[in-house]
């Protein structure tokens, strides 16, 4: 099954009512009525760092893995419920200032240094390393991201999904994991409401998981029928089933099987599982 490519999508930054509703309707269509989940190995579509669009704001650099803001790429809107991925870095106490959105399910992973969180429900804090977060900005609310050091550059990726009904009520939750959390194993730290388990709570059927393997290590992940995923490395190198991935390169993950990460070197991995339709 071939990915289809999102020409009729096109979104900014602040994810319009309209253009989440173009989304929506991309992903009603990446899959047809026909589609047999398939079997064995789950299939790859690679993207390499060099494909990644990048920008540098001076107090910023980013990478952006999908359509956002003034990147327009119509092939790479997302994939299933998964809109947003991007990989952040910030300058000693730089911030994005207070901004608003609605209708968006707002994870925030902490790869380095201090994330400082403050928004317009009055919560405010600090994630180190491994940290958590979901902003839940369903009728509307505002938030904004520092970088807590003075001293010290900060990384984050921020990742949006797209959740199961529109008007929820803006709240937030998070939670600090620590390496030892995450090493040789896959961590899910994101899981749909209502399911058991470890992990910050989503409105949707989506889970995330990260991962700190050791060099010869492996973990593997079944991916359903009906879904796919993102797969992203943050550091180091791995094989994901037959494909050579290194540092800033990711993968679709564009139907069901196993999906096997094995390490040539330490590595930090991150894993969305979503559904490919709503």
């Amino acid at each position: 099954m071939e990915r289809p490519a999102a020409k009729d999508v096109e979104c900014d930054a602040h994810v319009s009512a309209a253009c989440v509703a173009r989304f929506r309707h991309h992903a009603a269509t990446l899959l047809s009525p026909s589609y047999a989940p398939g079997v064995g190995a789950a299939r790859l579509e690679l993207r390499h760092d060099r494909s990644i669009y990048r920008i540098d704001g001076g107090w910023f650099k980013a990478r952006w893995h999908f359509s956002f803001d003034r990147y327009d790429d119509p092939n790479n809107v997302g994939i299933g419920t998964l809109r947003v991925f991007n990989h952040d870095t910030l300058v000693p106490g730089a911030a994005w200032p207070m901004h608003p959105h609605r209708d968006i399910e707002g994870i925030t992973y902490v790869v380095s240094g201090e994330f400082e969180h403050a928004d317009s429900l009055g919560n405010d804090g600090v994630l180190e390393p491994g940290g958590v977060q979901r902003m839940r900005l369903g009728s509307g609310a505002e938030h904004s991201e520092r970088n807590h050091s003075r001293t010290e550059p900060m990384e984050f990726i921020q990742m949006w999904i797209l959740p199961s009904q529109r008007g929820l009520a803006p709240s937030i939750e998070q939670r600090q994991y620590t390496l030892a959390d995450r090493t040789d194993r896959l961590l899910r730290f994101l899981k749909p409401e209502g399911s058991d388990g470890e992990g910050v709570t989503v409105a949707q059927d989506v889970s995330m998981y990260v991962t700190t393997l050791s060099p010869a290590k492996t973990v593997e992940h079944v991916v359903g029928g009906g879904r796919g995923g993102y797969l992203y490395v943050i550091t180091g190198a791995v094989r994901a089933n037959d494909e050579s991935l290194m540092k800033g390169d990711a993968a679709y993950v564009v139907d069901a099987g196993t999906l096997r990460l094995a390490a040539s070197e330490t590595s930090e991995l991150l894993l969305i599982d979503t559904p490919l339709t709503r």
